[in-house]
């Protein structure tokens, strides 16, 4: 499959600046400068999840399903979970969120963002059951995932996310950190997976 559009989100409290996110955005630019790059999207997801799925939706509604791709980050790889199975595309998960209703239940309240410690939003309780609404149950395909999965996540428990995604293209770090702070090792086979190297 090569990726004809491509989806990238961002984790809880986190932003499109992530260093991911601008890691992929350098990599779109590279392709765009020789011809052979997908239509990129990398959106701003507000805090409720009610409104980020339909955002989500909304931004990829026209999409080839056989074509497009979604990439995510710890809740973001819920999200693109959440998309990969509602439109049967491809996904990536880099350390994703297995349960973020239980995860992000200590988190209600004010929180500030990662890239901008000035930028302040409320989780409120509702958002809660909004991410139990979204919640996609089993995979229908696990081949149409690849979940990169640090060992050495100090966030989310890594075998959780292994038995998640068991039977996807995994590959498991040992090692690394949530934010996966090594990432351009790994991109090479993100993009041989997608079509794109």
């Amino acid at each position: 499959m090569k990726t004809s559009h491509l989806l990238y989100l961002h984790g809880f409290r986190s932003s499109p600046r992530s260093t991911k996110a601008q890691r992929f955005e350098r990599e779109i630019e590279r392709l765009r400068a020789i011809g052979r790059a997908p239509v990129w999207l990398s959106p701003q997801l507000p805090p409720s999840p009610a409104q980020a799925m339909a955002l989500i939706e909304a931004a990829t509604r026209d999409w080839p399903a056989q074509s497009m791709a979604v990439i995510g980050s710890s809740l973001g790889g819920f999200y693109a979970t959440a998309l990969a199975e509602r439109r049967g595309c491809a996904a990536v998960v880099l350390n994703p969120a297995v349960d973020p209703a239980r995860d992000l239940a200590g988190f209600i309240g004010e929180q500030t963002a990662w890239h901008d410690p000035q930028q302040h939003f409320h989780f409120r309780p509702e958002f809660i059951d909004e991410l139990r609404a979204i919640d996609p149950g089993p995979l229908a395909d696990p081949a149409h995932y690849m979940a990169v999965i640090a060992k050495g996540d100090e966030v989310l428990d890594w075998r959780e996310m292994q038995a998640r995604y068991a039977g996807s293209h995994m590959c498991l770090i040992n090692g690394s950190d949530h934010a996966l702070s090594d990432f351009d090792t790994h991109l090479p086979a993100v993009l041989r997976f997608l079509g794109l190297a």
